[in-house]
């Protein structure tokens, strides 16, 4: 089961837009900014042109790779699901939209029903879709306001969170891995992560400088005292301070210094792929799924959750485990947390916390009852 969890360091590919027919390549059809282009009665010039090609990139930057993926595929979806009905997926349809929401959610084809955040998601991508090739969609629209008020009353479900890695989880998982270079960057991946609250697309994204690469998400400084992490993140540039730890066993700040030391890095990712062997850093920059993986492994070597099946225990746990498991272990004042994670609201901060004491604020004695 876990021959798939090996180390990757291929950037996996989204599936194509489908446009309205195999042999054209229509304008209207290139998400991403493709569709960008000088007005028809602007005559081109070189300076011009080369103004679309950075408006192009520009927009092309206004969402994440993992967004971006993800839209691409909300697209391809639906514009096959259109093709099997007869009918064509521009321009946009909401009667259309509306039954094609209808079949995700009851499952009536081959493919098993989507949750209520997947169709929900699955809207926003093809709302996003269609304004990237010039037309607007209404999601107020009463076919399509309807249809999704009637699958959300129906079949929403409170949230299925992953399950939380706690500080003493975070020890064991860490004494599984060895001291070898693949050992020591695994062990930097997992107790940055979890100190920092990270994504695990923030993770793979660091460099060690600023604007080193392209593709850069941030970078880090090392202090004595510990390490500041600038990201540009999820919800826009935020700085996380990340102290030393009590041990250096324990501490992320000397497992990324030791990293860094032997693997010999000192430009571009922080976090890249390691020859078979094991004895040699390369220069590519590690997919945010080896995380994930990362995380699952070392979770079931280190025994965590073994009163359950294997299976069962692969899917409680994931990256996003280490940063509900530093929402729900650090003893701090709850702002704390909540910008260390970086969220907007208190309430969002609480959604991470799997334990934390919920009655610890008590209107009704406050009230005097």
């Amino acid at each position: 089961m876990l021959s798939g969890m090996s180390e990757n360091t291929e950037k996996s590919s989204s599936e194509a837009p489908i446009g309205p027919s195999s042999n054209e390549d229509n304008e209207r059809d290139r998400p991403d900014g493709g569709a960008l282009s000088l007005p028809s009665f602007v005559a081109g010039s070189g300076s011009l042109d080369r103004l679309v090609d950075t408006a192009r990139d520009y927009a092309r930057a206004a969402a994440s790779d993992n967004t971006l993926k993800a839209y691409a595929k909300d697209w391809a979806h639906f514009a096959r699901w259109c093709r099997m009905k007869g009918a064509e997926p521009l321009p946009p349809s909401p009667e259309m939209i509306g039954l094609y929401l209808a079949d995700v959610a009851s499952g009536s084809g081959p493919s098993p029903a989507l949750s209520v955040s997947t169709i929900d998601r699955r809207l926003s991508g093809l709302t996003w879709n269609y304004a990237q090739r010039g037309f607007s969609l209404d999601r107020k629209n009463r076919h399509i306001a309807t249809v999704l008020a009637g699958i959300k009353r129906k079949h929403a479900r409170p949230p299925v969170q992953k399950e939380a890695i706690l500080a003493e989880d975070i020890l064991a998982m860490v004494a599984t891995l060895s001291y070898d270079l693949r050992g020591l960057r695994d062990r930097a991946i997992l107790l940055l992560g979890y100190a920092g609250g990270l994504r695990r697309s923030e993770i793979v994204s660091l460099d060690v400088h600023k604007d080193d690469t392209p593709d850069s998400g941030g970078w880090i400084e090392i202090f004595e005292k510990g390490a500041l992490l600038t990201l540009n993140a999820k919800t826009g540039w935020r700085e996380v301070e990340i102290g030393r730890g009590s041990s250096e066993q324990s501490c992320p700040v000397h497992a990324l210094e030791q990293w860094l030391h032997f693997a010999k890095i000192d430009f571009g990712p922080i976090f890249v792929g390691t020859s078979r062997d094991g004895k040699r850093a390369l220069e590519t920059r590690l997919n945010d799924k080896h995380v994930a993986r990362l995380v699952k492994r070392t979770m079931l070597d280190a025994g965590i959750r073994a009163d359950l099946p294997e299976k069962e225990r692969l899917a409680l746990f994931s990256g996003h485990s280490l940063r509900a498991g530093l929402a729900s272990s650090a003893e701090v004042d709850e702002r704390h947390v909540q910008k260390h994670l970086g969220h907007a609201s208190a309430e969002m901060t609480r959604r991470y916390q799997r334990r934390r004491d919920r009655f610890r604020v008590n209107l009704t004695s406050a009230a005097g009852l």
